[in-house]
Order: structure tokens, then C-alpha cells, then sequence
């Protein structure tokens, strides 16, 4: 399939280019920028890209796609409450096609709002796998272990055969990780356990980690360590390690998370939701330490729109530390792009160039929010909306044109979502 967007101005993801071409063909992206293309090549089809603007698609860091079926449902209460009361025992009632559908309406929601990858730990992984192949957006999954009560081992078994057999499925989309939910549900023995079999088979690791006070609390009570050095002694840092959250830290977690290289998820509005804390991302930032954005779940959020966490993200840094200059809209939107795919460990997504893989999105700029166009950077971070989306475009396919799914029949998808929502609320 050969695909070409014309007269789009363009984003790669470093530099600002008017009026360009975009050439993509089998996947990959073959020209971007100025100039013309050979006289020979011949697209199969053509995106006028007259006012739009084309970017790297946006990249969600941490979620929990199947959430979708809590959205909405027992907000307002703090995190554990939310958990313990609520959540855990509607997911208890889940089937392995309750996921499927429930992926898949997340799915729906991110293509529709620029999202071209997301980073998903939940369980029945198989099934969200299912959905990410057949939508055909670019994933990086991983089942949520909890290492307390019986039938531990075999959950670690289900994880690795999920994580070895799914990895480079779906034409190279599928990437996979292990993922301990998190220091107070993943006791050491577990965690030894999860490492060798993370070293065993080369994966990552992706955990929750200094996401509450409460969790602070109960590490240091029961280990006397922070939740960052209670993994970093454990190992779990000599692993490349996906940390969704870190919203408590100490100067010196900060500093082994940059020594160790570890990529944190920085999920601003959940976090917010949920009252967990503001992370310190300006100063993480200032350190060096590689930092991304994630939705985290549609019920502690309530949207997967990347486009309201990048504004929420930003501004809340800079309400944090009472200084306008953090966190500056072009380093925002690489954290959403080109930082977060190289915190996933995708090396060939991220940004528009050659040889890239042709993950792009190409945004509506001829409306109101966007008018006057002085910086279209800034706009993307401060007035823009997944809504503002035209066209979403994953491994060189489109998925998203203008309200229209090419491979999701989403009203076959809201109607089955609504009738299992109904049968998981009554219990």
C-alpha cells in the first residue's frame, strides 16, 4: 500500500516543516519533508493535507484499556477505597471476551483521538492481544500479576507464555513485558521469581510504583525502604523498566532512577482524580530521567484522550513548581512522542523520517482553538483535542478518517460494551 499526504505542514518530531510531502509505502515511511518524489512512484491513495498537521502519533505510556467498563463508575474515593470496594470485585466478574470488547472500545477511543500505541498491563491479555491485531494499533502489553494468595506460580507461567508466544505478532506491532502490579501486592520471593523469568527471556518489566502515600507507608513499614529502592535493591532497575506513576519520591529515588535508566509513566489526571499527588516531573526531567505520558485506566481518568493529558501534565508541573518555563510545550509533546517511544523500547516509532515506521497522525487546524496559528506546537499542547484529529494513521495503514473506523465496527462495539456493563454492575 502506498500512501501520500501532500500540502500538510509537518511536525517530525524535531523541526517544523511548511507545505511538505509524507511518502509512505509497505509500512515505512520513504520520503518526509520538502522536495518531490521520483517520477515513477505512484501512490495508491492521496491525503489532501491542505490545513492539516502532520505529527508522530501520540504514544500512551501506561492504561488499562479493558477499564472501559469502569468508566464512570465509583468515582470520587480515594485510590485504595476505589480498589479494594469497587474495581477488583467488578473485575472479578470479567470474562476473557468482556476484555476483548472492552479493549476494544479503548482502542476505538485512542485511534479516534491520535493515540497510535499504547502500553497496557491488565489480564486474559490474549484476548486485548486479539484487538490489537485485528484494529491493527500498535501495543505493548503485559498481564498484571499480583503475587499474594494461592495459585501465584501459575499466574507467572500464564504471564511468561503471554508475554514469549505474543511478542512480534500482529506484523511486528505486539511487544510485551512482565508486569508485577506492584510493591504491596508483589511480595520479594514473587518478585525473585518474575526477574529470573524476565532475564530467562529478555523481557521488560512494567510496574506501579510510588503511586500513594499510602503506599510509601506500607513499603517502608514492612521493607524500611522507599518503593523505588525496595525495587532498585530487589533488581528490578537491571531490567529496562517501564515505572508507571512515581508520584512520592525522594531526591535519591530520583537520582537511581536516573542512573538506572529507568522510563516513568507520568499519568497527571488520574492522578489528580484519585488525589495520589503531583510526581515531580519538572525536576525528573531536569535530571534527565526519560519521562512519558499515560492515560492510565478509563475508570481513574475518566478519557484516553492524550491530548487532555499532555495540557493537564503541563500545567500542572508548572502550578507545581510556581515556574511558567517548565515543561515547555515542544518538550511536552515529545514526551507524548518520541520520548515515550523510547521509553517502550520501540526504535522505529516516534517521529516523521525516513525509514520510520509511518505512525502519524494529521490534525485539523482550521478551527476556532487554533486561530490565530502563531506557534502550532503550542496549540497541540494547550488548545488542542483528540477531536481535533483527521486522520489516524498506524504501520502505514488508515485507521481513523474523519469520524470513520476502517477496521472497527464501533457501533458493534458500544452496543456489546453497554450489555456487558449492565450484567458486571448487578453482580
Amino acid at each position: 500500500m502506498k500512501i501520500l499526504v501532500k500540502d500538510a505542514d509537518i511536525f517530525n518530531g524535531k523541526e517544523f516543516i511548511g507545505n511538505g510531502l509524507i511518502a509512505i509505502e509497505d509500512g515505512t515511511i520513504i520520503h518526509c519533508g520538502s522536495g518531490s518524489l521520483p517520477d515513477l512512484w505512484k501512490p495508491d491513495e492521496i491525503i489532501d493535507g491542505n490545513r492539516l498537521l502532520a505529527l508522530p502519533g501520540l504514544i500512551n505510556c501506561h492504561t488499562h484499556a479493558g477499564m472501559t467498563f469502569t468508566r464512570g463508575y465509583a468515582d470520587d474515593r480515594p485510590l485504595m477505597i476505589w480498589l479494594n470496594d469497587y474495581i477488583w470485585p467488578l473485575e472479578a466478574r470479567l470474562t476473557a471476551d468482556d476484555i476483548y470488547w472492552g479493549t476494544m472500545l479503548g482502542i476505538s477511543e485512542m485511534l479516534a483521538s491520535g493515540t497510535t500505541t499504547f502500553a497496557d498491563m491488565y489480564f486474559m491479555m490474549h484476548r486485548a492481544a486479539e484487538a490489537v491485531k485485528e484494529s491493527g494499533i500498535r501495543a505493548v502489553l503485559s498481564t498484571g500479576m499480583i503475587g499474594l494468595g494461592s495459585g501465584v506460580n501459575e499466574k507467572l507461567a500464564q504471564s511468561v507464555d503471554f508475554a514469549v508466544n505474543w511478542r512480534g505478532e500482529a506484523d511486528g506491532r505486539i511487544s510485551t513485558m512482565l508486569a508485577p502490579h506492584a510493591p504491596y501486592t508483589c511480595p520479594p520471593p514473587f518478585m525473585k521469581k518474575v526477574l529470573d523469568k524476565a532475564e530467562k527471556h529478555q523481557l521488560p518489566l512494567h510496574i506501579h510504583l510510588a503511586e500513594t502515600r499510602n503506599e510509601i507507608e506500607e513499603i517502608e513499614k514492612n521493607y524500611g525502604k522507599t518503593p523505588i529502592e525496595w525495587a532498585n535493591d530487589l533488581g528490578v532497575f537491571n531490567h529496562p523498566t517501564l515505572a508507571a506513576h512515581c508520584v512520592h519520591l525522594s531526591s535519591e529515588d530520583m537520582h537511581i532512577l536516573k542512573e538506572k535508566g529507568v522510563g516513568v509513566a507520568y499519568n497527571p489526571q488520574s492522578n489528580m482524580k484519585l488525589a495520589s499527588g503531583t510526581a515531580p516531573v519538572a525536576e525528573l526531567s531536569r535530571l534527565g530521567v526519560k519521562v512519558g505520558f499515560g492515560t492510565d485506566g478509563p475508570g481513574s481518568n475518566n478519557s484516553l484522550d492524550m491530548f487532555f493529558e499532555m495540557k493537564a501534565g503541563a500545567l500542572l508541573q508548572k502550578l507545581a513548581v510556581n515556574r511558567a518555563e517548565v515543561l515547555p510545550a515542544n518538550e511536552v509533546l515529545a514526551m507524548a512522542t518520541s520520548t515515550g517511544a523510547d521509553i517502550l523500547g520501540l526504535k522505529d516509532v516516534g517521529m516523521l523520517k525516513k525509514g520510520m515506521k509511518a505512525d502519524l497522525i494529521l490534525v485539523d487546524m482550521d478551527k476556532p482553538h487554533f486561530t490565530p496559528t502563531f506557534d502550532p506546537i503550542a496549540h497541540m499542547v494547550y488548545s488542542g483535542k483528540g477531536s481535533d484529529v483527521s486522520f489516524t494513521i498506524v504501520n502505514g495503514k488508515i485507521l481513523y478518517e474523519k469520524g470513520v473506523f476502517r477496521t472497527i465496527d464501533v457501533e458493534e462495539v458500544k452496543q456489546e460494551v453497554h450489555i456487558r456493563a449492565k450484567r458486571l454492575i448487578k453482580g
